[in-house]
C-alpha cells in the first residue's frame, strides 16, 4: 500500500503485507536494542507463570516487524506522520508467524503531499488480531 503515490490510492483500498514467523532470536536482540529485558519477554520460567503461560513477544518489536512486512517504494512515502488507537488485543508468541492487513479510511490533500489515513491490524496464524491502530502517513503525489 505504501508503494503507491498518494493520488493513486483510494478510500476503501485494501492490501495484505507478506508473512514473517517471529524467532526467540528476534525477542533476544529487540531486548538487546532496546533495552527491554522484562522478563515476560526473556524469562522462560517467569513467562511460564504468567497468564500467557509463556513468553510473549515486546509489542514494539511486533509493531516493528509490521513495517518491515509493509511494501514500501523509495520517494513514496516522504514520513511517518502518527499512530493513534494502538491496542495490543491477542499475545504473540515465539513461532506466531504474523501478517499486516490494512485499509485506507481518509485522505487528506496537504499541497505538495498528501496524508493518509491506514487503519492496520497484525494477524496471526489463526487470524487473531495481535496489534490494531491508526495510522497517519504522508505520501508524496506522483511526478508529472
Amino acid at each position: 500500500m505504501l508503494d503507491k503515490y498518494f493520488d493513486e490510492l483510494e478510500v476503501g483500498t485494501r492490501a495484505v503485507s507478506r508473512s514473517r514467523t517471529i524467532t526467540e532470536a528476534d525477542i533476544v536482540m529487540f531486548a538487546a536494542f532496546s533495552g527491554d529485558w522484562y522478563p515476560l519477554h526473556t524469562d522462560k520460567e517467569y513467562a511460564a507463570k504468567t497468564m500467557f503461560g509463556q513468553r510473549v513477544a515486546h509489542g514494539m518489536l511486533v509493531l516493528s516487524v509490521a513495517t518491515g512486512l509493509v511494501d514500501m517504494k523509495p520517494g513514496v512515502v516522504a514520513a511517518f506522520y502518527g499512530m493513534d488507537k494502538v491496542r495490543f488485543t491477542a499475545p504473540t508468541f515465539i513461532g506466531d508467524t504474523i501478517r499486516v492487513e490494512a485499509e485506507v479510511l481518509e485522505k487528506s490533500d496537504k499541497g505538495a503531499f498528501g496524508v493518509v489515513t491506514i487503519k492496520q491490524e497484525i494477524k496471526n496464524q489463526r487470524d487473531e488480531v495481535c496489534n490494531s491502530a491508526i495510522l497517519k502517513v504522508a505520501l508524496n503525489k506522483k511526478p508529472a
